[in-house]
C-alpha cells in the first residue's frame, strides 16, 4: 500500500475519519516485560561472568548486523517507507534480520511506527505517542507497555499480509533468537549466548528507546513541519550506532528518502550500504530528497539548513 500521489504519506495506515491519536490508556504489557525485562535480567546478571574477549566481539557485530539490515535498512527504509526496491532474496535476508534484532515482527513494527507516525502529525496525541512524559516514564510506557487506543487507526498491509514469509515471520519473531541461541551455544557456550542473544536483544531494545526519547525532546534542529504537533530532532551522537537513524529531524523532513543523514558531516551507514547494493545491482528505485521533489510545509530553523527547494535539486 504505497502512495502514488504523496511520497512522505504513511503506507499502511488507513486514512479515514474517526480514529482519536489522544484517548487512551498506558497498560502494562506482560509479553514485553517478560521478553525485555528477561533480556536485560540476564544481560546484567550473567554477562559479567560470562565475558571473553570473542563474545564481546560477538555482541558488537551481532548487534551492529540487527541494527544495519535489520532496524534500518530492512525494516524501517525498505518495508516502512518503501524507500527503495530489493531483489526478493535480499528483501527477505533484510526483513530477517530486523526480526532478529528482537524488536517486534514485521507487522507489530509497521503497526507501532505507523501509529506513531500518524499520531505526531496531528494537531495534539498521547504523550505516549510523543514521548512527552518524564524519562523514566517514558522508559517504563516504550518498553514495557503498551498504549490501548480507545479508537485506534486501522490497516492494510496490502500483498505483505498475505505473503506466507512475512506471516512466518510475524508468527515466530521471538522464537527466531532459538536457532540463533544453540548455534552460539555450540560454537562458543554460554558466553556466547549471553552476549550474542541476550546482550544484544536489551541493548537493541532499550536503545532504540532512549534515542526515540531523546529525538522527539531536545537536539539541534534545521526544519521543522508545519502542520505537525509533534517536531523532530537529531541526536548526533548516537548517528552511528543508529546506522543514520538519529539524524530524526531530516527523517521527518523527508521520511520518504532512503539517505538520512541528508547534511556535510551527518554519517549514515544505512545509506552507505544502500548504495553498495545499488552499484552491484542488487537494489534500485533508491529515492532521496532529488528523486522526491520539493517537501511543502517545511521551515528552516538552522541558517545554516539548506531550502528544500535546493536540497530536493542537489542531493543524490
Amino acid at each position: 500500500m504505497r502512495s502514488k500521489d504523496d511520497p512522505h504519506a504513511i503506507n499502511f495506515l488507513i486514512d479515514e475519519e474517526g480514529p482519536d491519536p489522544r484517548s487512551g490508556r498506558v497498560r502494562a504489557d506482560l509479553p514485553s516485560i517478560v521478553w525485555n525485562g528477561g533480556m536485560a535480567a540476564v544481560a546484567l546478571i550473567a554477562g559479567p561472568f560470562f565475558v571473553t574477549p570473542s563474545a564481546i566481539l560477538l555482541f558488537f557485530v551481532t548487534t551492529g548486523a540487527a541494527l544495519l539490515l535489520g532496524h534500518s535498512v530492512g525494516y524501517h527504509r525498505m518495508m516502512i517507507h518503501g524507500s527503495f526496491k530489493a531483489s526478493r532474496w535480499l528483501e527477505r535476508t533484510l526483513v530477517w534480520f530486523g526480526a532478529f534484532g528482537g524488536m517486534a515482527g514485521p507487522y507489530g513494527i509497521i503497526r507501532a511506527h505507523d501509529t506513531r507516525d500518524w499520531a505526531q502529525r496531528q494537531s495534539d496525541c498521547h504523550p505516549f505517542l510523543a514521548h512527552k512524559t518524564h524519562i523514566l516514564r517514558d522508559a517504563w510506557w516504550q518498553i514495557y507497555c503498551r498504549l490501548d487506543l480507545d479508537r485506534p487507526p486501522h490497516f492494510d498491509f496490502g500483498g505483505l499480509g498475505h505473503d506466507p514469509f512475512y506471516r512466518w515471520l510475524e508468527a515466530t519473531w521471538r522464537w527466531q533468537q532459538l536457532p540463533v541461541a544453540l548455534v552460539f551455544f555450540a560454537i562458543g557456550g554460554w558466553s556466547w549466548v549471553v552476549w550474542g542473544v541476550a546482550a544484544r536483544v536489551a541493548v537493541t531494545n532499550h536503545g532504540h528507546w532512549l534515542v526515540g526519547h531523546l529525538a522527539h525532546n531536545r537536539g539541534p534542529q534545521h526544519w521543522t513541519v508545519d502542520a505537525h504537533g509533534v517536531q523532530a530532532f537529531d541526536v548526533p551522537w548516537a548517528a552511528i550506532p543508529t546506522m543514520g537513524e538519529a539524524w530524526h529531524n531530516n527523517h521527518h523532513a523527508y521520511p520518504g528518502s532512503a539517505l538520512i543523514g541528508l547534511h556535510p558531516g551527518q554519517s549514515d551507514w544505512g545509506y552507505a550500504f544502500i548504495r553498495l547494493c545499488e552499484g552491484i545491482g542488487l537494489i534500485s528505485n533508491v529515492q532521496t530528497p532529488a528523486t522526491l521533489g520539493v517537501r511543502n510545509g517545511l521551515s528552516l530553523v538552522r541558517n545554516d539548513a539548506k531550502p528544500p527547494a535546493v536540497l530536493a535539486g542537489t542531493v543524490r
